[in-house]
């Protein structure tokens, strides 16, 4: 496996590491099955790729990404929240809504950036730089991303909204909105699912109708497995968890392509990395109990055999 291969592996999964820390939000943080990512990841490419092709600074329109998965956040949390629907119910609506609103979008199922200027042409451009300029761009954005994080989850306000995952009924006896806590949540993992989106779209080079589906399963599948190896005791590694799994994700991605994999299977990969990545603890705790049990067999034997000696 060549070093340019492995590089690339390296840039996708920090470039995708926001869409990560977008379902960690939701899934971990608020509790909160949310499928709008599916649809908010394919927005923040469509929004990306429409304003650059219309001429505006792709540093700008990946602010105007935010704000639109931020929106399409909100629409979800509003829906359970106000309408009552099921989190999982009120997800696919919206979902499904912003297939047809990326459409609307686009104009079309795929547009090209190819021939125009995005945030990877102008670094790539630079000498200095050379080929790693779109590692920067990922190193700097995700390094961003992950501080303002946790300096949000560590307010006043983030930790109620940690709290109001972890138990709702307690937050709302302290006289806390839970309401607002899951919108607020469900707001800002949208966005950074979103800008992902908006900046996969101007590393690809397109934007395309389908380039979302799947991306829960991909996100949570790169929580999961980052978690298994780094743990998840504090917020701290609790975020760096999220970035390194969707940096092995990608790299085993990148492994099982150079092996002859054809890409139509790559969906049918990905479930099942989640499937061995959720299986490893309770396996791990299995396999603890069983040593434990061991442990004391042995124990016992040899106190029985210094009670006859």
């Amino acid at each position: 496996m060549s070093l340019s291969i492995w590089v690339g592996a390296l840039e996708q999964g920090l470039l995708w590491g926001a869409m990560v820390l977008g379902v960690y939000m939701t899934f971990r943080v608020l509790d909160f099955p949310d499928l709008t990512i599916d649809g908010a990841f394919t927005l923040g490419a469509a929004v990306a790729a429409k304003y650059i092709l219309a001429g505006y600074d792709p540093w700008l329109v990946l602010l105007l990404a935010v704000l639109c998965g931020a929106l399409a956040g909100l629409v979800t949390g509003l829906l359970h929240t106000h309408l009552k629907v099921a989190p999982l119910l009120s997800g696919i609506l919206t979902m499904i809504a912003l297939y047809s609103i990326n459409l609307r979008i686009m104009g079309q199922a795929n547009l090209s950036l190819l021939r125009v200027k995005t945030i990877f042409t102008w670094v790539k451009g630079i000498p200095a730089l050379g080929p790693y300029g779109p590692l920067l761009v990922g190193l700097i954005v995700v390094s961003l991303v992950l501080i303002l994080l946790y300096l949000f989850l560590e307010t006043e306000l983030g930790m109620s909204i940690r709290a109001t995952g972890n138990n709702e009924h307690m937050v709302r006896s302290l006289g806390i909105n839970t309401s607002t806590m899951k919108l607020v949540g469900l707001a800002i993992a949208n966005a950074l699912v979103a800008l992902s989106g908006g900046l996969v779209a101007q590393y690809q080079g397109f934007a395309d109708i389908g380039m979302g589906i799947g991306m829960i399963v991909a996100g949570l599948a790169a929580v999961i497995i980052g978690e298994a190896l780094v743990g998840a005791h504090t917020l701290v590694r609790a975020l760096l968890a999220a970035v390194t799994g969707s940096i092995i994700y990608r790299v085993v991605i990148s492994l099982v392509l150079q092996l002859g994999l054809p890409p139509t299977d790559l969906k049918l990969l990905t479930s099942l990395i989640v499937v061995i990545a959720m299986a490893l603890p309770l396996l791990r705790h299995r396999l603890g109990l069983r040593a434990l049990r061991l442990r004391s067999e042995q124990d016992a034997a040899a106190g029985q055999r210094k009670q006859n000696f």
